[in-house]
């Protein structure tokens, strides 16, 4: 077996811990909060951005099937990040900072653009609290993991 493709094994690996690290801290800190402030029947909204109104009347697959959206969508976070801090190095060189924005910026793209385009067509009006609270919150239950996960196992 050659160096090259020893490095390339364990840059996989390193890849893969770091997105699933991110992602999955970022996923259960996410749903808990959000289980903790609208009620737990979170994953049936999630499974509805796919699903529709439909969702709502579903059983515990469809409460299954919400978790696991949510972790794809969170880990599809992380791999964006990790993606982008290949041509932006700063990304790993600031965790703090671009967590923050990174945060926001998930926030604002599920909240403006994912969400509208879902089966549920969930598109506002949105108070100014609910706005600066959901920013608040993914900046730091979503923007944080993912940023000092890729600047840790991401090499």
């Amino acid at each position: 077996m050659s160096g090259d493709s020893v490095s390339v094994g364990a840059g996989k690996r390193n890849a893969l811990l770091a997105i699933a690290v991110g992602g999955g801290i970022a996923g259960t800190l996410d749903l808990l909060q959000a289980c903790i402030l609208f009620g737990w029947d979170i994953p049936l909204a999630i499974a509805g951005g796919l699903l529709g109104p439909a969702a709502f009347q579903g059983g515990a697959g469809t409460y299954v099937l919400g978790v696991l959206l949510h972790f794809f969508i969170a880990c599809s976070a992380a791999a964006v990040y990790y993606g982008a801090s290949f041509r932006l190095r700063f990304l790993k060189e600031h965790p703090l900072v671009c967590g923050l924005f990174f945060g926001a910026a998930v926030e604002d793209v599920m909240r403006f653009i994912v969400l509208p385009l879902s089966a549920l067509h969930a598109k506002g009006p949105y108070t100014l609290h609910d706005l600066i609270l959901g920013l608040a919150v993914h900046m730091v239950v979503v923007g944080l993991p993912v940023s000092f996960s890729v600047r840790r196992f991401g090499k």
